[in-house]
């Protein structure tokens, strides 16, 4: 007759199962390099060239009751931070 294999009981508590789940994954992973400063600075660079292209095309494509309402709407906002400040 074969042995018996005995393994150890599982839990069915959820957080006990979530626990061992990262103990897992964690102790799997290896140490990730860290990223270049070139490679955040480039990233960083084409992330505000996006933004300010943005901002140009959004003026040309709003009608003028669309960038007032968003003018003002931002004017709100700006003074009732200020409000909330004093």
């Amino acid at each position: 007759m074969p042995k018996q294999v005995k393994h150890a009981k599982r839990s069915f508590d959820v957080n006990e199962i979530a626990h061992q789940l990262v103990e897992m994954t964690t102790q799997m992973m290896p140490d990730t390099p860290a990223i270049p400063a070139a490679v955040s600075d480039y990233m960083a660079s084409i992330g505000r060239i996006g933004g300010q292209i943005g901002g140009k095309r959004r003026l040309k494509t709003m009608t003028k009751a669309q960038r007032t309402k968003a003018a003002s709407k931002a004017a709100k906002a700006r003074w009732k931070k200020a409000k909330e400040q004093h």
